[in-house]
């Protein structure tokens, strides 16, 4: 039986399902590629206007100025503008300023990185209902995810329709009636799985919808056997909130450690 993946590396075959599956037009027009680099990957979105999909992860090893160095030529001959290096602090090299600074790598943002145990949570008080998404609502899915996010329509709703044909990749969403209101994902793979981010349409926040869709992630990851469940948050600045987070921690989530986005520009 494989070892199961770890939270960095559950992750990133998640983000590697995502770019790696788009389809021919898509990856055309956004300009994919991907790469699998020390045991880590690195995606590229040549023409994503959300500089979001430009990331490499899951580095489980202390990284190599060799390593770092292929890394960053690889998003050189994609021609990108910006990319981010997602590393978690166990896998930095002790001469870490001295790469950085010769690759022109600088400290961005900050997630979170959280784990969770499976097993019960507590229950949720919510009016929509949270179910699987079948394809005959996969459209509509990937539009209310990327309304929800604030990213375009344009080229993902195909991407992240495209997703929904890996076989680790389970679609879920919350309904107001008849209506899809909120939409989130769970990739499975060896023992593991993660929880890819949820959304909910702006009119329709502060109802239960993200910690629901989290509820019911968790409970189907349980049941399945999985026994690393990986998520990740925005790290709020001082004095402010991430509901998101938040709703993660209520419902058993338990921080493992922050993770700067360290950016590359070339």
């Amino acid at each position: 039986m494989p070892t199961p993946l770890n939270v960095e590396q559950v992750e990133a075959e998640s983000a590697f399902a995502v770019v790696s599956g788009a389809p021919d037009d898509v990856a055309k027009s956004l300009g994919t590629a991907t790469r699998r680099i020390g045991g880590g990957v690195a995606l590229s979105m040549r023409d994503d206007p959300t500089n979001f999909w430009t990331k490499a992860l899951g580095f489980t090893e202390p990284l190599t100025e060799d390593v770092i160095a292929e890394v960053c030529d690889f998003y050189r001959e994609q021609g990108v503008s910006r990319a981010v290096l997602q590393l978690a602090p166990s896998v930095l090299p002790v001469e870490w300023d001295e790469i950085r600074a010769k690759q022109g790598i600088t400290a961005g943002t900050t997630w979170v990185k959280l784990a969770h145990g499976g097993g019960p949570v507590p229950a949720v008080d919510t009016s929509l209902r949270v179910d699987a998404v079948d394809a005959e609502h996969a459209e509509e899915w990937s539009a209310v995810r990327l309304t929800g996010f604030g990213m375009p329509l344009d080229g993902f709703r195909e991407l992240f329709v495209a997703t929904l044909a890996h076989p680790g990749v389970t679609a879920y969403g919350a309904w107001d009636g008849d209506r899809l209101v909120a939409g989130a994902s769970l990739f499975t793979h060896c023992g593991a799985a993660e929880f890819a981010g949820a959304s909910t349409l702006p009119e329709h926040r502060d109802r239960g919808a993200q910690s629901a869709l989290l509820a019911r992630r968790i409970a189907d990851a349980t049941a399945a056997g999985r026994t690393v469940l990986s998520a990740e948050a925005v790290k709020p600045a001082e004095g402010e909130r991430n509901p998101s987070l938040e709703n993660m921690r209520r419902l058993g989530f338990e921080v493992l450690y922050d993770r700067v986005n360290w950016v590359w520009t070339p």
